[in-house]
């Protein structure tokens, strides 16, 4: 979240260099000293001068600086989280409960300190942080908070998920904010998260392994044709979708009867000649998400051939018919030849 952070694959010694012009630069643009002086620590940072680094901050942090600090609370929040990663954890710690008490109105300080508490395991309390800090910037029900507010969406969604939390409102709309074509219970499942963290070469080259199998099976995906594909709802999320929009109920009046139109449904479609069908399961959530991101109310029953449509074209669509010795597709767990496909 630093802002214009240095990129990484410099050589020390470019650090450290480019670090000392930033300094030379300040003395001479006192005016622009907090911009200037805050880029010079991150290049420090990543040189592993972090005394030095930290010193840097001190001195913006100086009621002697000739400019006054436009945004305190970052300078705070990047001397906590580079004094934590070499061994001031006490002092860190700190100033963390002080930027959290000062309320910053921008979210970049925020976000630091709750991923500095994050990056050291402290999951409860980053998520504590991430959670008052989207209570203080989100406007409720805003639909499209403003780009600089989702990082902290995104961070409390990433850490919910480290601790097993259920889905709740801000994650909904951090799904529906985020446009990557790996959703972000994907992207933030807490195995990828710890093996992308780690530093045995294994789980890393494992990880990479998966990534690319994961982009082969996407692009594989999107070569073929996708199915004309029937909506199924398993029964736990039909009643959840149904208890949060009623006037859907309409349109799901039971399971039972949402089962056999899906599968009288796809067998008018087989005799007719369409070739290639499927189905996609849904749940609240994604399809929440979906609808987010169609600025769009799940009420709106329009929107579910359109889900529909989505998740097939991103291959998330089961061939049907089942091999009659298949599990079938409605999950009862009997083949399917003895479950919806008798007869």
């Amino acid at each position: 979240m630093r802002p214009d952070t240095p990129a990484e694959h410099a050589d020390s010694a470019d650090h450290v260099a480019e670090a000392d012009r930033l300094e030379r630069t300040a003395g001479r643009y006192p005016e622009d000293a907090e911009q200037l002086l805050s880029q010079a620590a991150a290049h420090l940072e990543l040189a592993g001068e972090r005394e030095r680094a930290s010193a840097l901050y001190d001195r913006l942090l100086s009621p002697d600086l000739a400019a006054p600090l436009e945004n305190p609370a970052l300078v705070r929040a990047l001397k906590a989280a580079n004094l934590w990663e070499y061994g001031h954890e006490a002092e860190a710690r700190a100033i963390i409960d002080g930027v959290r008490a000062a309320a910053p109105p921008h979210p970049a300080p925020w976000v630091i300190v709750a991923e500095a508490l994050e990056s050291h395991d402290e999951l409860q309390a980053a998520h504590d942080t991430f959670t008052e800090a989207a209570a203080l910037l989100v406007e409720p029900g805003a639909e499209r908070p403003p780009a600089e507010v989702r990082p902290v969406l995104y961070g409390r969604h990433r850490v919910r998920r480290m601790l097993g939390e259920p889905h709740d409102a801000w994650d909904t709309l951090a799904d529906g904010l985020h446009t990557g074509t790996v959703s972000l219970d994907e992207l933030h499942d807490p195995k990828r998260v710890w093996s992308l963290g780690s530093d045995n070469p294994a789980e890393l080259k494992a990880e990479i392994s998966r990534l690319r199998a994961e982009l082969g099976a996407y692009r594989a995906a999107l070569s073929r044709p996708f199915p004309v594909a029937v909506l199924h709802w398993p029964a736990g999320e039909l009643a959840e979708l149904v208890e949060a929009y009623p006037s859907l109920a309409e349109e799901y009046p039971s399971h039972e009867e949402h089962l056999a139109t899906i599968e009288s449904s796809l067998r008018e479609l087989a005799a007719s000649g369409t070739p290639n069908l499927g189905i996609v399961t849904a749940t609240v959530p994604s399809y929440e998400a979906f609808a987010a991101s169609e600025a769009a109310s799940p009420t709106d029953t329009s929107l579910l051939p359109q889900y529909t449509t989505t998740l097939a074209a991103r291959g998330r669509a089961e061939p049907w018919p089942p091999p009659p010795t298949a599990p079938c597709w409605c999950g009862s767990g009997r083949g399917y030849g003895e479950c919806h496909g008798a007869g």
